[in-house]
Formats: structure tokens, sequence, C-alpha cells
């Protein structure tokens, strides 16, 4: 998945629809070939042509008749090959669609001289194929562009609001430590006002830092990882007697640590707080070639049906006294991993988190 869409820019799918538009142009007879797409960025169809340099080019008019689809009577398959009547424009058309998008069609239009071959027309289905697949790849980045995007500007306003009360906090822990000197309990007050500052630092690291090109990211055992945030979260697990239970095996994946360990203290704080007394929580993974697939499951009520499409969503919480900005914060920081997280109601019972993350 990261490989697939690290460097992909919605400005290069114009280039890319046109350098496979000119390698058609390639294969005789074809000697015009237009690709029409919607563009999501733009939110709008977009068309490119090219035709061999041998060709008399047309005029506007004929562009405009293109343009206007009233040749194309009806809607074929996707991925299918149909010869198609351009009056006095070319002896032979083939359409090929790639999609169908806001109810109109995007497709790869040839002009031909003579009937396509069989070769050909293959060759036409593999160069449609790989432009739906960069179409798809093109519409995935710029959903995930747009939700880090709103996900950032939810965040800054939540940092700057905690930050507010946390100035607070500290301001009041400080008199404290001035007001108790030579107190027995001077020293708690100290606790308090590091504590303040360690949890302004991590914030500043965990919001101020999160963006996808400042990730800090370094070699982590992923085991090793989730170890560490059960042995963070014992006391919650003690009180509640829960049993644990994670993979035997583990993975090498390139993670900004301090980032990761957030998500996993959020699932698995969630997780430990709706589990029954005496209840398991699972979390184990699968490795596919150059991704983890892990799950995180708990033996609690599940998630209602009214709130599942909401829990990502900021200052939602099912949670008395929730921010509602834990699993925002989450699904943040997979998403700048380039990562998925989802959740899920399990048949059995109880609720499921998964989420992906590349090696």
């Amino acid at each position: 998945m990261k490989s697939s869409i690290d460097n992909l820019k919605n400005t290069d799918t114009k280039d890319f629809c046109l350098l496979n538009s000119l390698q058609l142009i390639d294969r005789q007879p074809i000697f015009c070939s237009r690709i029409v797409y919607h563009d999501v960025a733009m939110k709008e169809r977009q068309e490119v042509m090219a035709c061999a340099t041998d060709r008399q080019p047309f005029n506007q008019r004929s562009i405009d008749y293109l343009r206007s689809e009233k040749w194309l009577l009806d809607y074929p398959p996707i991925l299918s090959i149909t010869e198609v009547s351009i009056d006095n424009l070319s002896p032979f058309s083939y359409i090929c669609p790639i999609g169908y998008r806001n109810g109109r069609p995007e497709y790869i239009h040839v002009l031909t001289s003579e009937p396509l071959s069989e070769s050909l027309q293959q060759h036409l289905k593999k160069s449609a194929t790989i432009v739906s697949k960069y179409l798809n790849l093109a519409m995935d980045w710029n959903s995930r562009t747009n939700e880090i995007q709103i996900l950032e500007q939810i965040l800054q306003k939540a940092s700057h609001q905690l930050r507010n009360s946390l100035s607070l906090v500290s301001l009041y822990a400080q008199n404290l430590c001035f007001g108790l000197k030579d107190s027995p309990w001077q020293e708690q007050a100290q606790v308090i006002c590091q504590s303040v500052e360690r949890i302004d630092l991590n914030l500043h690291e965990l919001i101020d830092c999160s963006q996808g090109n400042c990730l800090r990211l370094t070699p982590q055992d992923l085991r090793s990882l989730v170890l560490a945030r059960i042995d963070f979260l014992q006391p919650a697990i003690e009180q509640k007697q829960l049993n644990i239970r994670i993979s035997d095996t583990s993975a090498i994946l390139m993670l900004d640590r301090l980032q990761i360990e957030q998500v996993f203290d959020n699932i698995l704080s969630n997780a430990i707080h709706f589990s029954p007394i005496f209840g398991t929580i699972e979390c184990t993974w699968q490795v596919f070639q150059g991704e983890v697939l892990i799950k995180i499951t708990d033996e609690g009520t599940g998630i209602a049906s009214a709130d599942l499409p909401n829990i990502f969503n900021p200052f939602y919480s099912r949670r008395e006294g929730g921010t509602g900005l834990g699993l925002t914060i989450a699904k943040k920081i997979v998403l700048d991993h380039q990562g998925s997280l989802w959740a899920q109601n399990l048949n059995s019972g109880g609720a499921q988190f998964s989420l992906i993350l590349s090696k």
C-alpha cells in the first residue's frame, strides 16, 4: 500500500493518461487515442488526446463532436471493446470503458484506419486496466489527503484547548510547590509539575509533529512495542483481572514509535474499559508480504450500531468523561503512516479494531 501511493499526486494524473494515449498511437493502425476520466482533485471530467503526426489534425468542430458524446449511444461493460460509429471522422472507432463515476463514463477511445486486431484489442484492454487502477489510486490518495488535512485542523484546535488547561494546572502546581516549602506534600506537587511537562511535551510531539513528512521512522519490533504498552496499562488490567493474549511471532516495522504507542494506548485502554471482569483481550497480527494486519479484540458488549460510523469522529465518545479525541488521534497517526484503521463488531460479541501498517 505504502509504495503504491507515497509519491502519487493528483497533478500527475493527466500526464499519466497522456503517456498511455501516446503509447497507443504508436500501435498501427491506431492514429488517435482519447482518454476521458473524472479528476477527483478538480472534481470535473478531463480529457487527454494524442494523434499521430502524419495525420491531418481535427478541426474544432470535429473535436467538439467527439466531446459531445452524441455518438455514444450505449454504455458498454467496463473493460470491454466495442466498435462505435463516428460520422466522417474515422473508418473505424473503438471504445473501452474504464469506469463509471457520477453517472458518466470514463473510457479510452481510439480511432483506427482499419479493423482492430485481436492482439491490439487485448493491448487496449491492458492499457484500460492500468489507467483504471491508477485512477483508483489517485482517488484513494485524494481521499486520504483530505481526511488527514481535516484531522490536522481539528487536532490543532484540540491541542490549543488542551494546552490552555495544562498551563492552568501547571501554574497551580507550581504555586503549590512554593506554598508547601519544607512540607512533605511538596514532593507530590513537584510530581504534578513534572507530569504536566511530560504531557505537554508528548502533546507537542503527537500533534504538532504528527504530519506525515515529520514522522521519525525507525525500525521497531512489533511484539516488544505491544508488550511495553501492556506493561504501561498493567494497573488497569489487574484491576479487572483481565487475560491478555498476544501473538508469539513478531515483525520489524518502520514506525514513529512515540506516535504508534499512542495508537495502541488508545485502542487497548478502550478494550480494557469495555471488557468485563475476568475477560480476555487479544492482540494478534499476521504478516502479508510488505504489510502487517493487527487485530485487537475484547469481550465487551461491542459497539452500538448508531456509534459505529462515528467512533473516529472528533469529540465523539462512548466513555463517560472521555474527550472523544483518542480514536481520532489514533486514526490520523495510522493514516500518516500510510496505513488503515477500522472497527467492527464480532459475531461472538465484543469489538475488534484492525489496523494495517507497512513493514
